[in-house]
């Protein structure tokens, strides 16, 4: 029987290890969290024997790298190619720049990857990965019971006002201090609520309504903007563009009419646009994008690093911002590449005299090596997920009472209180 400690059921575990001791070790660990029925293997030949052999599959399988015969990653190849899909454990006492890139491999596969530990385990490692993967369960369980959307449903949502931003913060690295926000399309459904973005943008960009929606987004984020100004509330909002509204001749003025209506100035509006954007069609893009600047909107290079042409984008439009995809920070101050990959691209920015967002930051570790790195701002759930305007205000005054421990540790030591928290 599974104890209440482990997230999802684990009915029978495979341990696969060449160390007697080890194997051991972690038998015990398992058995500590309530899992009963556990198999061992030394290698991964007599794990696949062992699984041709089993009635009931394993639930989980933990599996070492580094073993004679037939290594962990060929183990994980041969299970891929006999389309076995089990939930995986890597462990391995080899670097962590090892550890990420099996884990890469394991999802470009196709595969359930709960987490790539490094060795000695224990029960907080473990627990720490199937957590995860409780949480990716539950969030997959949500939404395959999501609708089938129509375009109809979604021309129908856009102009019934059903589509509404989310505000995301954006806070100085140094102070923690609310700097701006980040508006995020979310589909409020009458009947099945709250409908997730990826759920129903690709059908927007398909269906010609990216216009429509991007507009209405434009529209709800500059008439809050406007009305947090009148509270004495001045934030930069940051609203994604899509790639096909850059094609559209009247989208500058359309924008620009959006703006005088509000009564706002234009580098309160920053315009994030993925790397990618501008590819299709360059010679209109880079007008529409100059056209912005000149106007004095921010324009933000959105996941910057996720693509291929990263450094091209940056030398041919005129960011004022770059904003470091999720990927390159999450778990940063555990793996060296990422840290050197970060820092290159902050001390890139700097030079560019770009201001630096890093996205995905939710652990204080992956915030403090942000701060030492000179990064300027960041957001993340460890600060604030996405949240309705009238949220805000009441994250704001919880915010205020956490400065303390976001300011750098030796601010905090001297007693260093920086800038006075916003009204």
């Amino acid at each position: 029987m599974v104890t209440k400690l482990t997230p999802f059921p684990i009915e029978t575990l495979l341990i696969v290890d060449d160390s007697p001791l080890q194997r051991l070790h972690t038998v015990g660990l398992m058995r500590d969290l309530g899992v009963e029925m556990i198999y061992e293997a030394g290698d991964g030949h007599e794990a696949l024997e062992l699984l041709g052999l089993l009635r009931l599959p394993p639930s989980l399988v933990i599996v070492d790298l580094e073993m004679p015969g037939m290594d962990g990653v060929e183990f994980i190849q041969q299970l891929q190619s006999r389309k076995l899909n089990f939930p995986l454990i890597v462990a391995s006492s080899r670097e962590r720049s090892l550890l990420a890139s099996v884990e890469t491999m394991i999802e470009a596969l196709g595969m359930h990857i709960l987490g790539a530990l490094q060795k000695p385990l224990n029960q907080e490692k473990i627990l720490g990965a199937l957590n995860s993967y409780g949480n990716s369960l539950a969030s997959q369980e949500k939404d395959s019971v999501l609708p089938v959307v129509r375009e109809i449903d979604l021309q129908t949502a856009i102009r019934n006002h059903e589509i509404i931003a989310y505000y995301q913060p954006k806070v100085d690295i140094r102070t923690g201090m609310l700097k701006g926000v980040e508006a995020l399309a979310r589909w409020i459904h009458p009947q099945v609520g709250m409908i997730p973005p990826n759920h129903f943008i690709p059908l927007a960009e398909s269906s010609g309504l990216i216009h429509e929606l991007t507009l209405s987004m434009l529209e709800q984020a500059m008439a809050q903007a406007a009305l947090w100004n009148e509270r004495g509330l001045s934030l930069k909002v940051a609203v994604n563009l899509s790639p096909l509204s850059l094609d559209i001749p009247s989208f500058v003025q359309k924008v620009s009419d959006l703006l005088a209506r509000h009564a706002l100035l234009a580098e309160q509006i920053v315009l994030e646009i993925t790397e990618s954007s501008v590819v299709a069609n360059l010679g209109s893009a880079l007008g529409t994008l100059a056209r912005f600047r000149l106007k004095g909107f921010g324009l933000s290079i959105d996941d910057y690093g996720t693509g291929f042409s990263s450094m091209q984008q940056l030398a041919r439009i005129p960011f004022t911002e770059l904003k470091i995809d999720r990927s390159f920070v999450h778990g940063a101050h555990t793996r060296q590449n990422l840290r050197v990959i970060l820092q290159s691209a902050l001390d890139m920015a700097k030079r560019l005299e770009l201001e630096t967002v890093a996205e995905g930051i939710e652990n204080i570790e992956d915030w403090r090596l942000l701060q030492d790195s000179g990064c300027t701002l960041g957001q993340g759930y460890l600060i604030a997920k996405p949240m309705l305007p009238s949220e805000l205000p009441i994250w704001l005054k919880g915010h205020h009472r956490r400065l303390g421990e976001l300011r750098p540790q030796h601010d905090a030591a001297t007693g260093n209180e920086g800038s006075k928290p916003e009204n």
